[in-house]
C-alpha cells in the first residue's frame, strides 16, 4: 500500500498516511485540529485548507468558489492524498485550543453565586474519597485476628463504617506492607454506591495529600478544577475546547460519527486525552503527585458521558430516545482511560433523559433551585442549552439545541472567553466608531459569547443591522462585501492581536439569531406548558461561561432572555462544574443530586404543537411580538 507524508503548517507536524486518506483524517492523526461542524460530510464548508505542494483529488461540493480553486483552497474532508503533500491550515479553519494563559489551557473564570443557598457549606464535608491515618495494634497471641480483619476493625473503630470491601491486589500486599511500616498506615476510603472501599493502603501518614478533580464536559468546552479534598480549597481551574468538535459541532452529529469505523474510539480518545492533559497541567502546576489524586467527578450532557465511557449513544437519537444509562455506579477512573491513581474512582453526575443530562442535575443542585419556595428558572446557555423550571415542589426541564455560537465556535472571529476575547462593545451611531473591552484588558484576539451579545445589541442600537439581522449600513469603511455576503469590521487587524480583521458577517448573525431563538422559545414554551406566565417567575439563574460579563440589558435587547425585572436575574457562572465539585466534596450532595435527577420531569419540546411557531417568531431581534419586549421596541 502506498504511503505518503503530509505536513501541516503552521504546526510543522508531519504524518504518514495511506493513499486516498482525506486531509481531515490526516490532520486528526497528527493532532492538528480543523473545524468540521458536519463531521466530514462536506456540507458545512468550515474545513478549508490551502494545498501548498503535492497531488490531491477533491470531490465537488459547491462550497469552494472559482477564486478559491485558483488559490489551491480545498475542503479537507472532501480532498484525498495522492502524493507527499504540504498543507496550510488558515486561522479561520483552525480549532484554537490554545488560549494564552499560563500552561496550555485558560484559567476559567469562577463566578460565585449571589444566591446564599448555593454555598458549598450547606452540605456536610464528606468527600468521594478520604484518607485515614491508622496506628494498628501489633498482633499477639491474645490478639491474633488476620491482617485484613485488623485493618477493618481499626477503620470501623475510627469511622463506624458498617460495610467495606477491598480489592485482591490490596490484600496480596497487606501482610508485608503492615510489617514494613511498623503497623502505621494510611488507607484511602472511597464511597462506591452503598459500600465503602479500601481503595489504597500506604505506609506512613499521607493523610494530608488527598486531591480530587471535577470536570464539566460540555459539547464545545471542557472545564476542570483541582480540589484539596481535606481543606475543600480549589487549587486550580482550567478550560479548553472539546476536541470532539473536530467530529461535529453538536451531539447528533457526534452520535452518527460514533457509528463510523473507529468513530467511537476517536471520540472517546479526544475527550480522555483532553482530560488527561488538563489533569497533568493542574497537578504539575501545583506540585502534586498523580497518585495523590484519588477521585474524579464528571458532569455533562448524556451524549458526552456516553462517549466518555464508550457507551453506545445510538439510541439517544432514535425514538423513543432511550440512553444506555442515566444513573451510573462509581467506577475506576482507569476503566474510562483517565489517568490518576491507578485505583482512583470516577463518579458521573446522574442524568435525567437523552437530552437533559448530568449538567442540568448539577446546575439545579448548585443553584439550589430545588429549594426555592417561589417559581424559578435555570437557563444554562451552551451548545446544548438546558432550561429547568420549578421550585421545592416540582422540577421540569427541557433541552434546546442552540449550537456553539455563544461559546465562540462556528462564528468567523469567535473564541472562548479567555485573554484577548472581546466581551463588551459600543458603537457610536453617528460615525459607527467601535469601542470594545477585552478579557485581561489585552489587544483583541476574537469575540466571545458575551461579546457577540453586546455587539449585536450595539449594532441594533446604531442602525447597523435591521431586526432580521441583515447589515443595512452601506458606504462605510467597516462594511464590505465578501463571498458570504456583507460583513462588518469590529476591529481592524492593525489594532488587534490577530492575523486578520475581527469581523462579524451575516452568516454569523444568522447563527447567533437561531441560537438565541432556541433558548428564548424553549424558555417561553416550558413556562407556558406548565400553565404559568413569564411574569410569574421570581428568579432566573443564568449559568454558562459568560460570568458577570454578560450584560442583561443586551441579552434582553436581542431577545435571548425574556423582558423581566433585572433584579430577578442571578449569575451563577458554571453551575454544572460547581455542582460536580459539591458532589466531589460531599456524599450528602451526591444523594441530593440523585434525588434531583429522579425528581426532574423531562419535557420534549418537539411534541409541543406550539413550539415551532414560538421558535419562528423568535427569529427576529428581539422578537416578532414587540409587546413582549416593550422597553426594547423601536
Amino acid at each position: 500500500m502506498n504511503k505518503y507524508k503530509v505536513t501541516f503548517y503552521p504546526d510543522n507536524k508531519t504524518v504518514e498516511v495511506a493513499k486516498d486518506t482525506t486531509i481531515l483524517s490526516a490532520a486528526l492523526a497528527c493532532g492538528v485540529y480543523i473545524k468540521s461542524d458536519c463531521a466530514g460530510d462536506g456540507v458545512c464548508g468550515r474545513c478549508k485548507v490551502i494545498v501548498k505542494k503535492g497531488e490531491v483529488l477533491t470531490q465537488p461540493t459547491g462550497l469552494i468558489s472559482v477564486d478559491e480553486k485558483k488559490k489551491h483552497i480545498y475542503l479537507a474532508c472532501a480532498t484525498t492524498i495522492h502524493s507527499d503533500v504540504e498543507v496550510e491550515v488558515p486561522p479561520e479553519s483552525r480549532m484554537e485550543l490554545h488560549s494564552g494563559f499560563k500552561g496550555i489551557y485558560a484559567e476559567s473564570e469562577e463566578i460565585e453565586s449571589k444566591n446564599p443557598l448555593s454555598s458549598d457549606k450547606i452540605f456536610k464535608h464528606s468527600p468521594l474519597s478520604t484518607k485515614l491515618y491508622l496506628q494498628l495494634p501489633v498482633p499477639s497471641l491474645n490478639d491474633n485476628i488476620s491482617d485484613l480483619d485488623r485493618l477493618f476493625r481499626a477503620i470501623r473503630k475510627a469511622q463506624g463504617l458498617p460495610v467495606m470491601q477491598t480489592g485482591l491486589s490490596n490484600i496480596r500486599q497487606l501482610g508485608e506492607l503492615l510489617r514494613d511500616s511498623d503497623w502505621k498506615v494510611t488507607v484511602t476510603l472511597g464511597k462506591r454506591n452503598d459500600t465503602v472501599e479500601i481503595v489504597l493502603v500506604e505506609p506512613g501518614d499521607t493523610s494530608n495529600k488527598n486531591f480530587g478533580i471535577c470536570f464539566d464536559i460540555g459539547t464545545t468546552t471542557i472545564s476542570g478544577q483541582l480540589v484539596d479534598l481535606n481543606s475543600k480549597k480549589i487549587l486550580g481551574t482550567k478550560a479548553t475546547y472539546n476536541k470532539q468538535a473536530s467530529f461535529g459541532s453538536d451531539v447528533i452529529t457526534r452520535i452518527i460519527y460514533a457509528h463510523q469505523d473507529e468513530g467511537m474510539e476517536r471520540l472517546h480518545s479526544a475527550v480522555t486525552q483532553t482530560l488527561n492533559q488538563m489533569i497533568n497541567e493542574l497537578t504539575v502546576e501545583n506540585n502534586i503527585n498523580l497518585n495523590d489524586v484519588t477521585c474524579i467527578v464528571c458532569t455533562g450532557n448524556t451524549t458526552m458521558i456516553h462517549l466518555l465511557l464508550k457507551l453506545d449513544p445510538a439510541y439517544i437519537r432514535r425514538e423513543p430516545y432511550i440512553p444506555t444509562a442515566n444513573f451510573l455506579p462509581v467506577l475506576r477512573a482507569s476503566e474510562a482511560g483517565i489517568i490518576i491513581n491507578p485505583r482512583g474512582l470516577l463518579s458521573c453526575v446522574p442524568g435525567v433523559s437523552s437530552y437533559v443530562g448530568g449538567d442540568t442535575t448539577s446546575g439545579v443542585l448548585s443553584s439550589c433551585l430545588y429549594k426555592e419556595k417561589n417559581l424559578s428558572i435555570l437557563i444554562d446557555i451552551g451548545t446544548n442549552g438546558e432550561i429547568a423550571l420549578g421550585n421545592e415542589d416540582f422540577l421540569v426541564a427541557c433541552a434546546a439545541s442552540a449550537g456553539p455560537a455563544f461559546e465562540g465556535s462556528g462564528v468567523r472571529s469567535g473564541m472562548r472567553a479567555s485573554s484577548g476575547a472581546i466581551q463588551k462593545v459600543k458603537i457610536d451611531p453617528k460615525n459607527f466608531q467601535v469601542s470594545c473591552s477585552t478579557i485581561a484588558d489585552t489587544k483583541p484576539r476574537g469575540i466571545c459569547g458575551s461579546g457577540y451579545i453586546d455587539l449585536i445589541a450595539a449594532m441594533l442600537d446604531a442602525g447597523v443591522i435591521d431586526r432580521s439581522g441583515k447589515i443595512k449600513l452601506e458606504n462605510h469603511k467597516r462594511v464590505r462585501i465578501s463571498e458570504t455576503g456583507k460583513e462588518f469590521v469590529v476591529v481592524f487587524k492593525e489594532e488587534a492581536d490577530a492575523a486578520e480583521d475581527i469581523i462579524i458577517n451575516e452568516a454569523d448573525i444568522e447563527n447567533l439569531k437561531r441560537a438565541k431563538a432556541a433558548i428564548y422559545s424553549a424558555t417561553a414554551i416550558l413556562v407556558k406548558h406548565m400553565n404559568f406566565e413569564l411574569q410569574d417567575v421570581k428568579k432566573i439563574f443564568i449559568a454558562g461561561g459568560f460570568g458577570t460579563s454578560l450584560d442583561i440589558d443586551s441579552a434582553i435587547k436581542i431577545g435571548l432572555l425574556p423582558e423581566l425585572d433585572r433584579k430577578k436575574f442571578v449569575f451563577i457562572g458554571n453551575s454544572a462544574l460547581s455542582g460536580a465539585r459539591q458532589m466531589l466534596l460531599s456524599a450528602q450532595a451526591t444523594k441530593a443530586a440523585e434525588e434531583i435527577a429522579r425528581k426532574i420531569t423531562y419535557f420534549e419540546l418537539s411534541v409541543d404543537p406550539g413550539y415551532m411557531d414560538e421558535y419562528m417568531a423568535a427569529l427576529f431581534f428581539p422578537h416578532t411580538d414587540l409587546n413582549r419586549f416593550k422597553r426594547q421596541g423601536r
